[in-house]
Protein backbone atom coordinates (compact mmCIF):
# COMPACT_ATOMS: atom_id res chain seq x y z
CA UNK A 1 0.00 0.00 0.00
CA UNK A 2 1.26 3.45 -0.88
CA UNK A 3 2.13 5.73 2.01
CA UNK A 4 3.52 8.74 0.14
CA UNK A 5 0.62 11.10 -0.52
CA UNK A 6 -0.37 12.48 -3.87
CA UNK A 7 -0.85 16.24 -3.83
CA UNK A 8 -4.09 17.08 -5.61
CA UNK A 9 -4.54 20.71 -6.66
CA UNK A 10 -7.94 21.96 -7.81
CA UNK A 11 -7.25 24.91 -10.10
CA UNK A 12 -8.82 26.24 -13.33
CA UNK A 13 -7.31 25.06 -16.61
CA UNK A 14 -4.88 22.89 -14.63
CA UNK A 15 -2.86 26.05 -14.07
CA UNK A 16 0.46 26.45 -12.27
CA UNK A 17 0.84 25.19 -8.71
CA UNK A 18 1.09 28.00 -6.12
CA UNK A 19 4.74 28.69 -5.32
CA UNK A 20 4.88 27.67 -1.65
CA UNK A 21 3.05 24.42 -2.37
CA UNK A 22 5.26 23.60 -5.34
CA UNK A 23 8.42 24.12 -3.27
CA UNK A 24 7.09 22.10 -0.34
CA UNK A 25 6.01 19.19 -2.53
CA UNK A 26 9.34 19.15 -4.35
CA UNK A 27 11.30 19.24 -1.08
CA UNK A 28 9.34 16.22 0.19
CA UNK A 29 9.31 14.39 -3.15
CA UNK A 30 5.51 14.33 -3.25
CA UNK A 31 3.86 13.80 -6.66
CA UNK A 32 1.59 16.69 -7.68
CA UNK A 33 -1.51 16.40 -9.84
CA UNK A 34 -3.35 19.55 -10.95
CA UNK A 35 -6.99 19.09 -11.95
CA UNK A 36 -9.66 21.48 -13.20
CA UNK A 37 -12.58 19.01 -13.15
CA UNK A 38 -14.17 18.45 -9.70
CA UNK A 39 -15.48 15.06 -10.86
CA UNK A 40 -11.90 13.94 -11.51
CA UNK A 41 -10.87 15.10 -8.04
CA UNK A 42 -13.70 13.11 -6.44
CA UNK A 43 -12.94 10.02 -8.54
CA UNK A 44 -9.28 9.94 -7.46
CA UNK A 45 -10.20 10.38 -3.80
CA UNK A 46 -12.82 7.62 -4.04
CA UNK A 47 -10.18 5.24 -5.38
CA UNK A 48 -8.62 5.46 -1.94
CA UNK A 49 -5.16 6.82 -2.77
CA UNK A 50 -3.60 8.69 0.20
CA UNK A 51 -4.00 12.29 -0.89
CA UNK A 52 -3.90 15.88 0.23
CA UNK A 53 -6.25 18.24 -1.57
CA UNK A 54 -5.35 21.90 -2.09
CA UNK A 55 -7.74 24.41 -3.59
CA UNK A 56 -6.65 27.63 -5.26
CA UNK A 57 -9.22 29.86 -3.57
CA UNK A 58 -8.25 32.97 -5.54
CA UNK A 59 -9.36 31.33 -8.78
CA UNK A 60 -11.78 28.62 -7.62
CA UNK A 61 -13.99 30.49 -5.15
CA UNK A 62 -17.62 29.24 -5.44
CA UNK A 63 -16.64 26.07 -7.31
CA UNK A 64 -14.02 25.25 -4.69
CA UNK A 65 -16.46 25.78 -1.83
CA UNK A 66 -19.00 23.46 -3.46
CA UNK A 67 -16.36 20.76 -3.98
CA UNK A 68 -15.41 20.96 -0.29
CA UNK A 69 -19.06 20.60 0.75
CA UNK A 70 -19.59 17.58 -1.52
CA UNK A 71 -16.48 15.80 -0.26
CA UNK A 72 -17.27 16.45 3.39
CA UNK A 73 -20.87 15.23 3.06
CA UNK A 74 -19.70 11.71 2.22
CA UNK A 75 -18.28 9.69 5.12
CA UNK A 76 -15.82 7.96 2.79
CA UNK A 77 -14.35 11.13 1.26
CA UNK A 78 -14.75 13.36 4.32
CA UNK A 79 -11.44 12.13 5.71
CA UNK A 80 -9.48 13.74 2.85
CA UNK A 81 -7.57 16.75 4.27
CA UNK A 82 -8.45 19.92 2.36
CA UNK A 83 -6.36 23.09 2.44
CA UNK A 84 -7.41 26.42 0.98
CA UNK A 85 -4.63 28.55 -0.51
CA UNK A 86 -4.92 32.29 -1.12
CA UNK A 87 -2.50 35.16 -1.69
CA UNK A 88 -4.75 37.55 0.23
CA UNK A 89 -6.45 37.26 3.60
CA UNK A 90 -10.15 38.11 4.00
CA UNK A 91 -11.69 37.03 7.33
CA UNK A 92 -15.19 36.59 5.85
CA UNK A 93 -13.89 34.38 3.07
CA UNK A 94 -11.72 32.37 5.47
CA UNK A 95 -14.78 31.80 7.66
CA UNK A 96 -16.80 30.61 4.65
CA UNK A 97 -14.14 28.02 3.79
CA UNK A 98 -14.01 26.69 7.32
CA UNK A 99 -17.81 26.48 7.47
CA UNK A 100 -17.77 24.45 4.25
CA UNK A 101 -15.49 21.91 5.93
CA UNK A 102 -11.98 23.00 4.94
CA UNK A 103 -9.36 21.58 7.30
CA UNK A 104 -6.72 24.28 6.88
CA UNK A 105 -6.46 27.78 5.41
CA UNK A 106 -3.14 29.25 4.33
CA UNK A 107 -3.07 32.86 3.15
CA UNK A 108 -0.55 35.56 2.41
CA UNK A 109 -0.98 36.81 5.96
CA UNK A 110 1.40 34.07 7.15
CA UNK A 111 5.14 34.21 6.66
CA UNK A 112 6.75 31.67 4.35
CA UNK A 113 8.14 29.80 7.37
CA UNK A 114 4.70 29.58 8.97
CA UNK A 115 3.12 28.46 5.70
CA UNK A 116 5.61 25.60 5.50
CA UNK A 117 4.98 24.74 9.15
CA UNK A 118 1.25 24.55 8.48
CA UNK A 119 1.84 22.30 5.48
CA UNK A 120 4.02 20.02 7.60
CA UNK A 121 1.35 19.91 10.30
CA UNK A 122 -1.26 18.97 7.71
CA UNK A 123 0.96 16.13 6.54
CA UNK A 124 1.36 14.83 10.11
CA UNK A 125 -2.41 14.91 10.67
CA UNK A 126 -2.95 13.03 7.42
CA UNK A 127 -0.63 10.20 8.44
CA UNK A 128 -2.31 9.98 11.83
CA UNK A 129 -5.85 9.96 10.45
CA UNK A 130 -5.29 7.56 7.58
CA UNK A 131 -3.35 5.13 9.75
CA UNK A 132 -6.42 4.53 11.91
CA UNK A 133 -8.07 2.38 9.23
CA UNK A 134 -5.63 2.08 6.33
CA UNK A 135 -7.68 -0.63 4.63
CA UNK A 136 -10.95 1.30 4.50
CA UNK A 137 -10.37 4.98 5.30
CA UNK A 138 -13.79 5.04 6.92
CA UNK A 139 -14.43 7.14 10.03
CA UNK A 140 -13.64 5.41 13.30
CA UNK A 141 -15.21 5.12 16.72
CA UNK A 142 -15.09 8.82 17.54
CA UNK A 143 -17.10 9.74 14.45
CA UNK A 144 -19.45 6.80 15.00
CA UNK A 145 -20.23 8.04 18.50
CA UNK A 146 -20.64 11.59 17.21
CA UNK A 147 -23.15 10.51 14.56
CA UNK A 148 -25.19 8.48 17.06
CA UNK A 149 -25.16 11.40 19.51
CA UNK A 150 -26.30 13.79 16.77
CA UNK A 151 -29.23 11.55 15.87
CA UNK A 152 -30.23 11.16 19.51
CA UNK A 153 -30.27 14.93 19.92
CA UNK A 154 -32.39 15.34 16.78
CA UNK A 155 -34.90 12.85 18.23
CA UNK A 156 -35.15 10.97 14.92
CA UNK A 157 -35.94 7.29 14.52
CA UNK A 158 -32.85 5.46 13.30
CA UNK A 159 -31.19 2.06 13.19
CA UNK A 160 -27.63 1.27 14.25
CA UNK A 161 -26.40 -1.80 12.37
CA UNK A 162 -23.35 -3.69 13.62
CA UNK A 163 -21.84 -5.80 10.83
CA UNK A 164 -19.26 -8.52 11.49
CA UNK A 165 -17.69 -11.23 9.32
CA UNK A 166 -18.11 -14.91 10.18
CA UNK A 167 -15.17 -17.32 9.64
CA UNK A 168 -12.85 -14.43 8.88
CA UNK A 169 -10.02 -15.65 11.13
CA UNK A 170 -10.02 -19.04 9.44
CA UNK A 171 -9.89 -17.32 6.05
CA UNK A 172 -6.86 -15.31 7.19
CA UNK A 173 -5.16 -18.47 8.42
CA UNK A 174 -5.89 -20.28 5.17
CA UNK A 175 -4.81 -17.47 2.85
CA UNK A 176 -2.93 -14.43 4.22
CA UNK A 177 -3.38 -11.17 6.07
CA UNK A 178 -3.11 -9.44 2.67
CA UNK A 179 -6.14 -11.37 1.40
CA UNK A 180 -7.92 -10.67 4.66
CA UNK A 181 -7.18 -6.98 4.30
CA UNK A 182 -8.68 -7.07 0.82
CA UNK A 183 -11.86 -8.71 2.14
CA UNK A 184 -12.23 -6.00 4.78
CA UNK A 185 -11.81 -3.34 2.12
CA UNK A 186 -14.40 -5.03 -0.11
CA UNK A 187 -16.85 -5.15 2.78
CA UNK A 188 -16.24 -1.47 3.50
CA UNK A 189 -17.07 -0.59 -0.11
CA UNK A 190 -20.15 -2.80 -0.16
CA UNK A 191 -21.53 -1.12 2.95
CA UNK A 192 -20.55 2.35 1.80
CA UNK A 193 -21.94 1.97 -1.72
CA UNK A 194 -25.18 0.29 -0.64
CA UNK A 195 -25.88 2.82 2.13
CA UNK A 196 -24.84 5.74 -0.04
CA UNK A 197 -26.84 4.45 -3.02
CA UNK A 198 -30.07 3.71 -1.15
CA UNK A 199 -30.29 6.39 1.54
CA UNK A 200 -27.71 8.94 0.34
CA UNK A 201 -26.82 11.51 3.01
CA UNK A 202 -29.21 10.06 5.56
CA UNK A 203 -26.80 7.17 6.07
CA UNK A 204 -23.44 6.80 7.79
CA UNK A 205 -20.82 4.05 7.59
CA UNK A 206 -17.98 3.68 10.09
CA UNK A 207 -15.21 1.18 10.79
CA UNK A 208 -14.76 0.07 14.40
CA UNK A 209 -11.67 -1.95 13.54
CA UNK A 210 -10.75 -5.33 12.09
CA UNK A 211 -13.82 -6.85 10.45
CA UNK A 212 -16.31 -4.87 12.57
CA UNK A 213 -18.36 -2.09 10.99
CA UNK A 214 -21.22 0.16 12.01
CA UNK A 215 -23.69 1.71 9.61
CA UNK A 216 -26.54 3.97 10.64
CA UNK A 217 -29.66 4.37 8.52
CA UNK A 218 -33.27 5.56 8.79
CA UNK A 219 -35.52 3.09 10.57
CA UNK A 220 -37.70 2.58 7.49
CA UNK A 221 -34.74 1.47 5.36
CA UNK A 222 -33.55 -1.50 7.44
CA UNK A 223 -34.89 -4.28 5.25
CA UNK A 224 -33.96 -2.69 1.94
CA UNK A 225 -30.41 -1.72 2.91
CA UNK A 226 -29.51 -4.89 4.80
CA UNK A 227 -31.02 -7.24 2.22
CA UNK A 228 -29.04 -5.55 -0.54
CA UNK A 229 -25.81 -5.51 1.46
CA UNK A 230 -26.07 -9.21 2.27
CA UNK A 231 -26.93 -10.06 -1.33
CA UNK A 232 -23.95 -8.19 -2.75
CA UNK A 233 -21.66 -9.65 -0.09
CA UNK A 234 -22.73 -13.24 -0.79
CA UNK A 235 -22.24 -12.64 -4.52
CA UNK A 236 -18.74 -11.20 -4.30
CA UNK A 237 -17.09 -13.04 -1.41
CA UNK A 238 -16.84 -16.49 -3.05
CA UNK A 239 -14.48 -14.97 -5.61
CA UNK A 240 -11.99 -14.22 -2.83
CA UNK A 241 -11.33 -17.97 -2.51
CA UNK A 242 -9.34 -20.10 -4.89
CA UNK A 243 -11.28 -22.18 -7.41
CA UNK A 244 -11.00 -25.41 -5.44
CA UNK A 245 -12.37 -23.93 -2.22
CA UNK A 246 -15.01 -21.94 -4.10
CA UNK A 247 -16.37 -25.00 -5.90
CA UNK A 248 -16.40 -27.06 -2.71
CA UNK A 249 -17.99 -24.29 -0.69
CA UNK A 250 -15.60 -24.92 2.19
CA UNK A 251 -12.01 -25.77 3.09
CA UNK A 252 -10.39 -27.81 5.85
CA UNK A 253 -8.90 -25.77 8.66
CA UNK A 254 -7.57 -26.48 12.13
CA UNK A 255 -9.35 -25.49 15.29
CA UNK A 256 -7.60 -24.32 18.46
CA UNK A 257 -6.84 -27.92 19.38
CA UNK A 258 -5.24 -28.59 16.01
CA UNK A 259 -8.12 -30.76 14.82
CA UNK A 260 -9.17 -30.54 11.17
CA UNK A 261 -12.71 -29.40 10.47
CA UNK A 262 -14.70 -27.99 7.58
CA UNK A 263 -14.70 -24.21 7.41
CA UNK A 264 -17.58 -22.74 5.38
CA UNK A 265 -17.22 -19.63 3.28
CA UNK A 266 -17.42 -16.30 5.03
CA UNK A 267 -20.85 -14.92 5.80
CA UNK A 268 -21.96 -11.57 7.18
CA UNK A 269 -23.91 -11.08 10.41
CA UNK A 270 -25.66 -7.79 11.17
CA UNK A 271 -27.13 -6.98 14.58
CA UNK A 272 -29.52 -4.02 14.58
CA UNK A 273 -30.69 -1.70 17.34
CA UNK A 274 -33.31 1.00 16.92
CA UNK A 275 -34.77 3.71 19.08
CA UNK A 276 -38.30 2.88 17.96
CA UNK A 277 -39.37 1.09 21.14
CA UNK A 278 -36.91 2.48 23.66
CA UNK A 279 -34.94 5.62 24.41
CA UNK A 280 -31.20 6.04 24.86
CA UNK A 281 -29.40 8.67 26.88
CA UNK A 282 -25.90 8.03 25.55
CA UNK A 283 -24.21 6.44 22.49
CA UNK A 284 -22.54 3.89 24.78
CA UNK A 285 -25.95 2.38 25.55
CA UNK A 286 -26.61 1.98 21.84
CA UNK A 287 -23.20 0.43 21.34
CA UNK A 288 -23.69 -2.10 24.14
CA UNK A 289 -27.01 -3.31 22.78
CA UNK A 290 -25.73 -3.37 19.18
CA UNK A 291 -22.88 -5.63 20.32
CA UNK A 292 -25.38 -7.96 21.97
CA UNK A 293 -27.46 -8.14 18.79
CA UNK A 294 -24.39 -8.76 16.63
CA UNK A 295 -23.37 -11.64 18.89
CA UNK A 296 -26.84 -13.14 18.59
CA UNK A 297 -26.80 -12.78 14.78
CA UNK A 298 -23.52 -14.72 14.65
CA UNK A 299 -25.21 -17.75 16.25
CA UNK A 300 -27.48 -18.06 13.20
CA UNK A 301 -26.42 -19.81 9.99
CA UNK A 302 -25.60 -17.92 6.80
CA UNK A 303 -25.62 -14.18 6.15
CA UNK A 304 -28.37 -12.63 8.26
CA UNK A 305 -29.55 -9.43 9.85
CA UNK A 306 -31.30 -9.44 13.21
CA UNK A 307 -33.45 -6.58 14.49
CA UNK A 308 -34.08 -6.02 18.19
CA UNK A 309 -37.86 -5.54 18.50
CA UNK A 310 -38.04 -5.81 22.30
CA UNK A 311 -39.96 -3.25 24.30
CA UNK A 312 -38.75 -1.20 27.25
CA UNK A 313 -36.39 1.43 28.49
CA UNK A 314 -32.62 1.08 28.63
CA UNK A 315 -31.61 -1.01 31.62
CA UNK A 316 -34.70 -3.28 31.58
CA UNK A 317 -34.47 -7.06 31.29
CA UNK A 318 -35.95 -8.32 28.04
CA UNK A 319 -37.21 -11.85 27.61
CA UNK A 320 -38.51 -11.67 24.04
CA UNK A 321 -36.49 -13.22 21.22
CA UNK A 322 -35.22 -10.61 18.70
CA UNK A 323 -36.50 -10.77 15.14
CA UNK A 324 -34.11 -12.40 12.67
CA UNK A 325 -34.13 -12.36 8.90
CA UNK A 326 -32.13 -14.92 6.96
Amino acid sequence: MRTRPTILVYSPDAGPVPGILSQWAEANDFPVLVLADPAEVSAIILRGAPSLLFIDADRMGPEGLELVRELKRDAFTAIIPITMLSDSHHPERVNAWFQAGTDEVITGMFTVAEQRARLDAMRVRTVRDVSVHPSTRLPGTTEIERDIRRRLELDQEFAVCYADLDHFKEFNDRYSYYDGDRVIYILSRILHDVVRGLVAREGFVGHIGGDDFIFIIPLSEISRVCTEALSVFDTLIPFQYNEQDRRAGYFFGKDRRGQLHRVPMMTLSIGIVTNQNRSFAHPAQVSELATEMKSYAKTLPGSVFVVDRRQGQDGDTFGDRPESTE
